[in-house]
């Protein structure tokens, strides 16, 4: 077994953080549209989460924020004069489409990808498959410069794959690592890869929210990435029918620990009988099941219990679980977390993190990261500027509140000033990161 450790790498909140409501299924984006948003506040909120992280000895990445608006895809809609021009009309006379260019939602680093570890993979490399998002408009733009991203973060082709997202179409709907969890012994150990999904790529479906990802394009995920011992559990309906509208709204697992809701699985039991036969030799699964007595499913997704961090912190045996502050006012979900704590099982310590910018549009500390299990060769192999130190995180605190905004209306994204500000930050940041002068789409017109 070779030694690894698992990374993190969030989105970083951009200038155009805001409540739009974009996401149908996605209860606190639907609560929280149009109300103000504060965009320094939320990043602010989103770097003091990965230092706090890098200070626990994890690796911890900044992935850039895309450029929004995205005056190409508007351009591509007929849209024509100056970039302010372009926005201009748009919100005139296509306002959806204007609001869908402006979002920030490349924050939500969950979506980013599908992640295979080498130890899984067959030809000993770590592969990453940018998620086509195609459920919903504005997060189906995301998905070339995400690739661009993960290439600047993972250059080394020898020791990374970064494919090119599945075809976009709704038969391939994937929402990447959102629906995507392993379990092993050892981080560099052979492990299980769990896979869910909502619907059936040729499945009529009905429900009041979306099934975002199809079993097929899990299914070719796990092809392409030659990914090792895959089990494809079916999400629960009656979940996704209650708002949980990706997997992790309900469920996280870490090392050989999968904790969740107990609406998280259409059938929990085939689901746990198919990781215990994909296990069976390599490790003994555990399971940490929350039952709808205990936590309503509305409780569990209002607070997020399950879309929090399960980390293990080096030097210390038991798991971390790294909640939003909004379960520790829950007293449902609070009394939940505590309990875990005080037991003598795989979580032994409940912390909490401030990213209440993020949870009022629907997303957790687990939503903000893409999880990345490195080997001491593959982690020396990425980025270093994009890589959180205190020297980073200072730089960009200093950054952020220079460029950033505190207080922002979806009126307010049509204002042409913004614009200006957001390609300003993103052109120093690609400087501060190492990502060279053509990243961004402005940059290299």
């Amino acid at each position: 077994m070779t030694s690894a450790i698992e990374a993190n790498a969030d989105g970083l909140i951009g200038p155009t953080h805001s409540y739009a409501g974009l996401s149908p299924g996605n209860l606190a984006s639907s609560l929280n549209a149009g109300e103000p948003s504060n965009p320094r506040a939320a990043v602010l909120q989103g770097l003091d989460k990965m230092k706090r992280l890098a200070d626990l000895g994890l690796p911890q990445f900044v992935l850039p924020p895309h450029e929004r608006p995205e005056i190409p895809f508007l351009r591509t809609l007929g849209f024509t004069g100056s970039d302010a021009a372009v926005l201009e009309a748009a919100w005139k006379t296509a306002p959806s489409f204007a609001a869908a260019a402006c979002s920030a939602s490349p924050m939500w680093a969950a979506n980013a990808a599908t992640v295979t570890p080498s130890a899984d993979a067959a030809d000993g490399r770590v592969h990453f498959t940018p998620a086509n998002l195609v459920t919903n408009l504005h997060r189906s733009l995301e998905h070339r410069q995400t690739k661009r991203a993960l290439d600047a973060l993972f250059p080394d082709s020898a020791r990374f794959a970064v494919h090119d997202a599945l075809p976009s179409v709704g038969h391939l709907a994937d929402e990447g690592a959102a629906n995507h969890v392993r379990l092993c012994a050892d981080h560099g150990a052979p492990g299980v890869n769990l896979l869910v999904w909502g619907r059936e790529a040729y499945e009529p479906w009905s429900g009041a929210y979306p099934a975002r990802q199809t079993r097929e394009a899990s299914e070719a995920i796990a092809r392409r990435h030659a990914a090792a011992r895959p089990v494809f559990p079916r999400q629960s309906k009656a979940a996704i029918a209650g708002g949980t509208f990706h997997n992790d709204v309900v469920c996280v697992g870490a090392l050989e620990t999968l904790f969740f809701h107990e609406l998280a699985f259409e059938d929990t039991a085939a689901a746990k009988a198919d990781i215990r036969a994909a296990a069976d030799g390599l490790f003994e699964p555990i399971f940490v099941e929350v039952s709808s007595a205990d936590l309503p499913l509305a409780d569990a997704i209002s607070s997020y219990l399950f879309n929090s961090m399960l980390v293990r912190i080096p030097g210390e045996d038991r798991l971390t679980l790294i909640c939003p502050t909004e379960t520790r006012d829950n007293p449902r979900a609070h009394a939940v977390a505590e309990r875990l704590a005080a037991s003598n099982g795989p979580i032994g310590r409940v912390d909490y993190v401030d990213v209440r910018q993020s949870m009022r549009n629907g997303g957790g500390p687990a939503c903000l990261r893409l999880r990345v299990v490195l080997t001491g060769a593959e982690l020396a192999a990425t980025n270093p500027a994009m890589r959180m130190t205190d020297a980073l995180h200072a730089r960009l605190s200093t950054w952020a509140a220079a460029w950033y905004r505190e207080t922002l209306t979806p009126r307010d994204l049509a204002d042409p000033a913004l614009l200006a500000e957001s390609r300003g930050a993103l052109d120093e940041l690609a400087g501060i990161l190492s990502l060279g002068g053509d990243f961004y789409p402005f940059q290299r017109t």
